[in-house]
Formats: structure tokens, C-alpha cells, sequence
């Protein structure tokens, strides 16, 4: 997947998968037209938990840029993916691991929810335990051990 940034409403075409950065995170959406995006609002308004949502590219935005994120291999043709994003419409099930705004895309797009940003988070403290481990001294006639 890679970034294209969008400049103008006109610019962006219906089923788009939006993203916009956050301090921290990148925040995802999908555009449906009529400079509409819908979006798992999820934490991207503050602290307070929010539902699947329809706002203008704007408010989307909230200030930031916006780019489109190219879906070489999406499952679905442009117009099913805005099909599917508004046929989620005010779900609120909100999860930050599970069930985000990148998931939602995900599955709008592809038909599987999937979450990279979560995926490289949790992988990162997987990685550092492995690491650890690695690092530690075998005690004599352990499994570990034999199986090195």
C-alpha cells in the first residue's frame, strides 16, 4: 500500500481509503462521495469512545492532511467499498486492538479486518521478549538446551 496525498475534494475517488495523521497513529477512513467520509470514530475525537460514522472530508481531516492509501489488491469494486463502509453505519463496537479504524477499512477493502499499525505495535514488545530470551543464559540439561 502506498500514500498518494490528495489536495482537493474532486481528486478523490469514491471508495478511497482515506488516512490522515494523528499524534502517534494514523487515523483511517473511507470516502463515499459528496465530500462524505465514513469512519470509525473510535478514539479519534478525544478520550471518549465513538461509533462507525458518516462526516465531511473535513472533519475528518481535523486539520491534518489527508492521503489516499492505494489498495493494489482490493477485493471489492470502488462503489461495493463505500456500500460497505455505510452499511456499518452507527456500529459501536469500538475496539483499539480488535476493532479500529484501520480494521474497518481493512474490511471495507478487503474483506478482512486487519490493523498493521497493531500488528507492528504488538510485534514490537513479541520481538523484544525473543530477544531477551535469546540473550539469557541455558542452564545446563535444559530443553532449550537440547533443542539448540
Amino acid at each position: 500500500m502506498t500514500a498518494v496525498s490528495c489536495l482537493q475534494e474532486g481528486d478523490i475517488p469514491i471508495g478511497a481509503h482515506l488516512v490522515t495523521p494523528r499524534r502517534g497513529y494514523t487515523h483511517h477512513g473511507i470516502y463515499v462521495g459528496r465530500g462524505e467520509v465514513v469512519h470509525y470514530m473510535g478514539l479519534s475525537s478525544g478520550l471518549r469512545r465513538g461509533p462507525v460514522a458518516k462526516v465531511t472530508l473535513e472533519q475528518f481531516a481535523s486539520g491534518h492532511a489527508v492521503s489516499i492509501e492505494l489498495e493494489a489488491t482490493a477485493r471489492y469494486a470502488p462503489i461495493e467499498i463505500a456500500e460497505r463502509a455505510q452499511s456499518r453505519l452507527a456500529e459501536d463496537r469500538y475496539s483499539l486492538l480488535s476493532n479500529n479504524c484501520e480494521h474497518f477499512c481493512s474490511w471495507c477493502v478487503h474483506g478482512v479486518a486487519r490493523s498493521w499499525q497493531v500488528e507492528r505495535f504488538l510485534g514490537g514488545p513479541r520481538r523484544m521478549a525473543q530477544a531477551f530470551r535469546s540473550a539469557l543464559p541455558v542452564p545446563t540439561g535444559s530443553a532449550r538446551a537440547q533443542v539448540a
